[in-house]
């Protein structure tokens, strides 16, 4: 992503949530947004990661306690600003 010049560069990522399962039951859906966070800003070498509403509204759409295993992003970069979408 680094050295594109105009608009920025669109990448996808899966990002795999089974490691949520560890943390106690109340909190995976807190966790798993971190695991985002934390995944993307690994991937994309930057610590400005916005997540967009989607993605809450996707991990949160069963509760607290039930996260998906997996989800997919649409990951943009506009000068050092990482936003991620949901893909579908």
């Amino acid at each position: 992503m680094r050295g594109e010049t105009g608009e920025g560069e669109e990448r996808i990522f899966t990002i795999p949530l089974r490691n949520v399962k560890k943390a106690p039951r109340w909190k995976r859906s807190n966790r798993a947004i971190s695991e985002i966070r934390e995944f993307l800003m690994r991937h994309t070498k930057s610590e400005d990661v916005i997540l967009g509403a989607t993605i809450n509204e996707k991990v949160w759409e069963r509760g607290a306690q039930k996260p998906p295993s997996r989800i997919r992003v649409k990951v943009t970069e506009e000068e050092d600003i990482i936003r991620a979408e949901l893909v579908e």
